[in-house]
């Protein structure tokens, strides 16, 4: 069982949502933005799992319908704020909900975006099987987020800071290798992942269900 449980999590986003936008705004834009951008491409029905404060929602289109979900109730009335004070017509709306237990019926969406999220679920792999889930079959699951190193001084960084991310929520090593095992085990494949620019720290991930041969 993982010892990352999400009462930790509400605890830790409840302490941050009053300044969470003043923090993570720029440091997360490009990162955001691409993420933004891949999902739209997909089609107008979009899933944004781990909305928090609705950072993303400025940018997306009028045109698209957007559904947002957070584990912290907290996080999303600081959301729901932005979209009424910026008259945000793209959402559709918003839900607390768990990313491993998602709410909605099956073959739902054009595209589900998850946005600095797969590190912080206490089952990484139960939140995609969700995803795959609420996806439509030729939908995408498009993934931003800090993607562990797997080898070199950044991993040994990385596995020796676990300990004291746990406490804050965070999951400092996830490899890359992981979202690859379950994308095979799971008939999906990574349609690419790169890192974002300027200094590369995040990642963006594109999967899509495999063609049948």
């Amino acid at each position: 069982m993982s010892d990352y449980d999400l009462a930790t999590n509400v605890r830790a986003y409840e302490r941050w949502a009053p300044f969470y936008d003043k923090v993570y705004t720029r440091l997360l834009s490009q990162a955001r933005s691409a993420s933004v951008r891949a999902a739209v491409a997909c089609g107008p029905e979009i899933l944004e799992v781990g909305l928090g404060t609705g950072l993303s929602l400025p940018e997306f289109p009028a045109d698209v319908r957007v559904s947002g979900v957070d584990l912290s109730s907290h996080m999303l009335a600081k959301a729901q704020e932005k979209i009424e004070r910026q008259g945000l017509t793209c959402v559709r709306g918003l839900a607390v909900m768990d990313a491993c237990n998602l709410g909605f019926a099956p073959g739902r969406f054009d595209a589900v975006s998850a946005q600095f999220v797969i590190t912080l679920v206490p089952d990484p792999e139960q939140a995609l099987d969700e995803f795959a889930r609420v996806l439509k079959p030729d939908g995408e699951i498009i993934i931003a987020n800090h993607i562990g190193a797997e080898s070199g001084p950044m991993a040994v960084f990385e596995s020796l800071a676990e300990p004291l991310a746990k406490k804050l929520g965070w999951r400092p090593n996830f490899p890359l290798q992981r979202i690859r095992d379950w994308a095979g085990s799971r008939g999906f494949e990574v349609l690419s992942a790169e890192k974002v620019r300027p200094l590369g720290y995040f990642m963006v991930i594109r999967l899509k269900r495999a063609a049948k041969n």
